[in-house]
């Protein structure tokens, strides 16, 4: 028995090595690339900026200000909430008014008519832009001033259909909580994404900032078409991809601002995603199991203590966390900018032992808790409410 644990442990250690390696690979790809000519500095289409509202949270003011302080020289912003009492909205008001010289257009959807209430939002701003070219952006971003220029530079290339931005998480209020999340948005998250870009191209968005012409949204039938679905930006990318239009990933990176600070947020906040991914992409989130490494170390410390071989045990754990610190240095450092050496060799290392854990989770039910309601999640992501 003890022979089978160590067998298991030096494969799960075998096959995070090699994705490790496929990730340092992916990074290189990533940043030998250069999507979208994002140099091409005369061109600057206008834009519609669509941010989609629900309710105030920590630093929201601040954050939507970075959005009328762009160097662009056309585009609006559309906000919308179910409420126009949302006080999301009303802080949007509020920050609008110091910026006169952006057109603004403020709507609600009333009682949301999908599941997703945000695709509700997206479907109404999106008739109402004006410019053929929409930007998404979810509340909890902060971008610099370059940011509309980055995003929309991609868009030179008549194929490029959509384009979206990798995003390096930031706790907003601190915690070590909110911490562990921000890192595996900024490495575990990145890492994945840098593979999938250099095995097979980009065919998804990513929720914090995406960018589509709206010709290619007309063309699926329109927002409404994945108002049932919980991951809204992975299947409006992979729609876009299916069109036979690109999908960029561009190197321009945006703030992600984690504002679940207690663990008990941050938990549901993590299981909720898994589980999201899980049913969304079935069969590359079963192959996420072999990526992880700390619970092979660890079972290899284990067996090698059972077995009376504390150093062949103890040299696996080592290994273990080799491998997360290099994939910690290529996608937390290299790519998305994150310098806290706490957060990416102390902190990410642990969040490799929690991910395995959101993981196993994520295949002990169906269910989500979003925003107070249950749902039960169904093929390719899709929703059906419980209560």
């Amino acid at each position: 028995m003890l022979l089978v644990l160590l067998g298991l442990a030096a494969f799960g250690l075998l096959t995070s090595t090699v994705f490790a390696g496929m990730v340092l690979a992916g990074m290189r790809h990533y940043l030998r690339s250069c999507p979208g000519n994002e140099t091409a500095d005369h061109f600057a289409p206008p834009l519609s900026l669509l941010k989609p509202l629900h309710g105030d949270e920590p630093g929201l003011a601040a954050h939507l200000a970075t959005f009328f302080e762009q160097d662009y020289p056309e585009y609006e912003i559309l906000f919308c909430a179910a409420d126009a009492a949302d006080a999301g909205l009303a802080v949007a008001r509020a920050v609008a008014g110091r910026y006169p010289q952006i057109p603004v257009q403020f709507l609600t959807t009333g009682t949301p008519k999908y599941i997703n209430a945000k695709v509700h939002s997206l479907e109404l701003m999106t008739a109402a832009a004006k410019y053929p070219i929409l930007v998404i952006s979810d509340s909890d971003v902060r971008v610099r001033h370059d940011y509309l220029r980055a995003v929309s530079a991609p868009f030179v290339d008549p194929k490029v259909g959509g384009m979206t931005c990798l995003y390096r998480g930031v706790a907003a209020e601190g915690g070590l909580w909110a911490h562990l999340e921000a890192v595996g948005m900024s490495v575990e998250m990145t890492a994945g994404v840098l593979v999938a870009n250099m095995l097979e191209g980009t065919q998804f968005a990513l929720g914090p900032t995406m960018a589509f012409r709206k010709e290619c949204i007309d063309a699926m039938g329109g927002m409404g078409t994945i108002g049932d679905y919980c991951s809204d930006d992975y299947l409006l990318g992979n729609e876009v991809h299916r069109q036979g239009k690109t999908m960029v990933l561009s190197h321009h990176i945006i703030d992600h601002m984690i504002i679940n600070s207690s663990l008990t947020d941050s938990l549901k906040h993590q299981a909720r995603w898994m589980k999201s991914t899980r049913f969304s992409r079935p069969k590359g989130h079963f192959g996420t199991a072999l990526t992880f490494s700390l619970p092979f170390g660890l079972l290899g410390l284990v067996a090698g203590l059972a077995m009376g071989r504390p150093l062949l045990g103890a040299a696996m754990l080592a290994w273990s966390v080799l491998t997360r610190w290099m994939i910690a240095w290529a996608a937390g450092y290299m790519v998305v900018g994150e310098t806290n050496p706490v957060l990416l060799y102390v902190l990410f290392p642990i969040r490799d032992l929690m991910g395995f854990g959101f993981w196993v989770a994520s295949y002990l039910s169906s269910e989500i808790l979003w925003r107070g309601k249950v749902y039960e999640l169904l093929p390719r992501g899709r929703m059906r409410l419980i209560r």
